[in-house]
């Protein structure tokens, strides 16, 4: 009979020290999140997640097994400490402060706001609130990248081009600055900081066609040239062409497919910073990182719709 109890025991301190979590918005990102918190990986920190209900403007059947809440329950319910934000973009700020002001932790796709100045805000308000604010980055976690900043690094930039092309950007994505921030922070993760000195927008609403392109430069004064490029028909791509002194890189290296998937690699580094193991050297490197790009992007929706106000 001891043995019972003590057992039971531990399995009341085990769930205490979970992090009930819910999901909002259920597409393709949240789908990916519910199914790695009902398998996370093991032995590691996504352990200490456990996925309590998924919120949807749609009325939705159990998904994986999940049942859908409101976002009432979700904000007062004390055994939800963590919200996931995978809704449109537009929608982000809207639902990260609403949580956060109701002391939930937050995980939230790219980008965290429209705006440098929102994203500061939400930053600060998470500090004041004591607890974890985390943009998700998963191009960052990829196996082709990965070996790109390897084989980058050591070597002197010369120039660099970025070409990205992709369908129609769906309504509620932003402007392409913020929409394809992942692109954005490939380059200043691989070049550090960056200035923009011009850039520009094309868009035929008509054919649902549009292009922005950005000129950066690097600290060292090395031009990078960053295009976004949407329309029907357009296959989801990059194109690459870094010039170094030493050699030019035009294509992305050969890559052997890791065991751990992208999006769990970024839940188990969320997990990491829920339970303080993150060291604060890195969490202040990434939030400098995060506001840095999201700052580029409010300088690049400047200067096109500055230049589009002229060419009307």
């Amino acid at each position: 009979m001891q043995s019972a109890q003590l057992i039971s025991s531990d399995s009341v301190s085990l769930q205490s020290d979970m992090f009930g979590s819910v999901v909002v918005g259920i597409g393709t990102a949240g789908f990916v999140r519910v199914r790695d918190m009902l398998a996370p990986l093991p032995s590691s920190a996504a352990e200490k997640l456990s996925v309590k209900g998924f919120i949807s403007r749609r009325i939705l059947e159990e998904q994986q097994g999940v049942k859908q809440i409101t976002v009432e329950d979700a904000l007062s319910r004390d055994d939800i400490k963590v919200a996931f934000v995978c809704t449109e973009n537009a929608a982000h700020e809207e639902n990260i402060r609403m949580f956060l002001e109701a002391g939930k932790h937050v995980c939230v796709e790219y980008p965290m706001a429209m705006t440098h100045k929102t994203a500061v805000e939400l930053w600060d308000l998470a500090q004041e609130k004591g607890v974890v604010l985390h943009e998700e980055h998963i191009e960052l976690l990829t196996a082709d990248f990965k070996q790109l900043k390897k084989d980058v690094a050591g070597k002197r930039l010369e120039e660099g081009f970025l070409h990205f092309t992709g369908g129609p950007l769906k309504p509620g994505f932003g402007f392409p600055a913020f929409s394809g921030i992942a692109r954005l922070t490939w380059l200043v993760d691989l070049f550090g900081e960056l200035s923009v000195t011009a850039a520009s927008m094309e868009e035929d609403q008509q054919n649902k066609y549009m292009k922005m392109t950005a000129q950066l430069i690097t600290k060292e004064q090395k031009p990078l040239t960053w295009i976004e490029e949407w329309a029907p028909g357009l296959s989801r791509a990059k194109d690459i062409n870094f010039r170094f002194d030493s050699c030019t890189i035009t294509q992305l290296p050969p890559a052997t497919r890791e065991p751990v998937g992208i999006f769990m690699q970024d839940l188990v580094l969320f997990s990491q910073k829920l339970l303080g193991q993150v060291p604060r050297d890195q969490l202040h490197a990434e939030r400098r990182r995060v506001l840095h790009c999201l700052e580029l992007a409010d300088r690049i929706q400047q200067l096109s719709l500055q230049g589009s106000a002229q060419d009307t």
